[in-house]
């Protein structure tokens, strides 16, 4: 299969790309810039040169591809809103080049827009008073694609997507967090927790899906359903020497930034309908054992 990836040389998508030309698809890959170009070519996939607010290159890419994965998104938290808008745009000019071709659309989308304080389910619907809800329109547009002719998925992955190369996540804020005031915390009493799961296990899942996912499937890629962020915090201490310490509500902002709501937040989901349907278990390395690796903590 001729598979058009967007994100190709980011964290998430350069996993998928790799994941797909194992499995003897080709790849053809987005890429902004020269540099992102020649890593694409490295590994043995082809360029197509675009960005996400650039439709035109989207809809050429699509056009000329027989499945699309879409793992790009512009994570730009100080104007979230902006971001989703962009993708919502991008989903909807896959849905036009694909329309009537029942080809595959595998669309990310994000754990974070469901209900707190409990385990989501893939039939859980989004929730908008959320810090996720900027990925919600983008999802509801994805899926209305299934009733077009498109046999569009959605996969939606937890706040830790992790393991080596990570360096955008959400672990990697709490350790620059830590650096940067001389101590390792969570909020409250720690008792929240994260679902989290492998980059690898992801992009298999991402593979999957473009293969054997039903129109309007909902699949999550969890490893593990609740890790807790009080352990996390007490890793990242452990390993960089540093005092464990709890921080109020009202001082969280000032220790974690950008992060501290997240960090305040019980993220947790479930991954069985997933696994039931697509045949996916997670096989690699939980996140506190990436933990003990060093590539997280190479300064």
């Amino acid at each position: 299969m001729r598979v058009f990836v967007t994100g190709a040389t980011g964290f998430i998508g350069s996993a998928v790309v790799s994941e797909l030309l194992r499995a003897g698809h080709e790849v053809i890959g987005l890429a902004r810039s020269a540099e992102a170009a020649d890593s694409l070519l490295k590994v043995g996939a082809s360029v197509h040169r675009g960005s996400l607010d650039d439709l035109e290159s989207l809809r050429s890419g699509a056009k000329v591809s027989d499945g699309v994965i879409h793992t790009a998104f512009n994570h730009d938290f100080s104007n979230m809103a902006a971001a989703g808008f962009t993708d919502q745009r991008a989903v909807q000019t896959f849905g036009e080049a694909l329309a009537g071709s029942d080809r595959p659309l595998v669309v990310t989308s994000v754990i974070g827009h469901l209900t707190p304080g409990r385990i989501g389910t893939e039939e859980d619907v989004p929730d908008v008073n959320t810090a996720g809800k900027h990925r919600i329109p983008s999802e509801e547009e994805a899926l209305s694609l299934a009733a077009k002719g498109v046999r569009v998925s959605v996969l939606r992955l937890p706040p830790s997507v992790h393991g080596d190369g990570d360096r955008g996540g959400f672990v990697p804020a709490l350790i620059h967090a830590a650096r940067r005031t001389g101590a390792s915390a969570y909020v409250g009493e720690g008792s929240n927790h994260w679902s989290a799961v492998h980059r690898l296990d992801a992009a298999r899942l991402f593979r999957l899906a473009l293969e054997a996912a039903p129109a309007g499937s909902k699949l999550h890629a969890i490893g593990e359903e609740g890790v807790s962020i009080r352990k996390i915090a007490a890793n990242i201490g452990r390993r960089l020497d540093l005092p464990v310490i709890s921080k109020s509500m009202e001082a969280a902002p000032g220790h974690f930034g950008w992060l501290a709501h997240f960090a305040s937040q019980n993220i947790q989901a479930s991954s069985k309908l997933t696994q039931e349907l697509l045949g996916w278990k997670p096989e690699h390395a939980d996140l506190l054992s990436d933990l003990e690796g060093d590539y997280y903590f190479k300064s």
